[in-house]
C-alpha cells in the first residue's frame, strides 16, 4: 500500500471532479475558509454571494460527514486544513465572428478538493475556554436580567397597591361626604317639613281667630245701636 505523498495533507477529504467552472472562480471562494473552523467556514460560505461559494459549502459538508462516519471524529472539532482546485478538461468550441472568421471559447471545468482534520489540543483548549467564558458571561447577563424583572413586577405591583389603596381612600371619603350630604338634605327636609306644620297651623289658628274677631265686633255695633236708639228716644 503506497504511503502518502510528500505533498499531501493528512485529514478527511472530499473531491468535485469535472466542474464545470474554471478554477480561477473557484479558487478565489477557497482562499476564504482556508484554516478556519468547519462552523465558521459554513458561515462564511452563507454570506459569499457567488456560484462557487454554493459548490465550495457542499463539498465541505461532503468532507464532514465523511469524517464523521469514517473516521470516527467530532464536526464540531474539525478545521479546514486545506483546499485546492486544479484545472480539468476544457472543451474548446467555436464562435461565428464577422467576414467569415472564427473566435475559440474555451469551455473550463475543474476539480475542487476540501480536506479537514482536527483541531490541535492547545486550539481545542483555548476554543473551549472561550465557550466557557462566553456561557458564564451568558448566563450571568441572564441572571441580571432576572433579577431587573423581578426589581421591576415589585416595584411595579407596590405602584399599583399604593394606587388601589389610595383610589379605596378617595372613594370612602367621596362615599362619606355622599352620606354627609343625605344627612343634611334629610335634615333640611324634616326643618322644612317643621316650619311648614306650623306655619299651617299658625294659619289655622288665624282663620279660627277672625270669624270670633268679627262675631265680637258685630255685637258691639249692636249694642252701641240700641244705645244711641234709646237716648233718641
Amino acid at each position: 500500500m503506497p504511503g502518502l505523498k510528500t505533498n499531501e495533507v493528512a485529514g478527511t477529504r472530499a473531491v468535485l471532479r469535472h466542474y464545470r467552472m474554471s478554477a480561477y472562480k473557484a479558487r478565489q471562494v477557497l482562499d476564504l475558509i482556508r484554516g478556519q473552523d468547519v462552523d465558521r467556514a459554513q458561515e462564511t460560505l452563507a454570506a459569499t454571494p457567488r456560484e462557487a461559494a454554493r459548490v465550495v459549502s457542499k463539498v465541505l459538508a461532503s468532507a464532514a460527514a465523511n469524517a464523521r462516519h469514517n473516521d470516527g471524529l467530532d464536526p464540531s472539532e474539525l478545521y479546514v486544513s486545506a483546499c485546492y482546485a486544479d484545472e480539468g478538461a476544457t472543451a474548446k468550441r467555436w464562435r461565428p465572428r464577422a467576414r467569415g472568421r472564427a473566435t475559440r471559447i474555451r469551455k473550463r471545468s475543474c476539480h475542487i478538493t476540501v480536506i479537514v482534520s482536527r483541531l490541535p489540543d492547545e486550539r481545542l483548549a483555548r476554543r473551549r475556554a472561550v465557550a466557557a467564558q462566553a456561557a458564564a458571561t451568558r448566563s450571568r447577563r441572564v441572571a441580571a436580567s432576572r433579577r431587573r424583572a423581578g426589581r421591576v413586577a415589585e416595584e411595579t405591583a407596590s405602584t399599583v397597591t399604593e394606587e388601589t389603596a389610595a383610589e379605596e381612600h378617595e372613594l370612602e371619603e367621596t362615599t362619606g361626604e355622599v352620606s354627609e350630604e343625605t344627612e343634611a338634605e334629610g335634615v333640611a327636609d324634616e326643618t322644612a317639613a317643621d316650619e311648614g306644620g306650623a306655619e299651617a297651623e299658625a294659619e289655622a289658628e288665624e282663620a279660627e281667630a277672625e270669624p270670633a274677631e268679627e262675631a265680637e265686633a258685630e255685637a258691639a255695633g249692636d249694642d252701641g245701636a240700641e244705645g244711641h236708639a234709646e237716648e233718641e228716644g
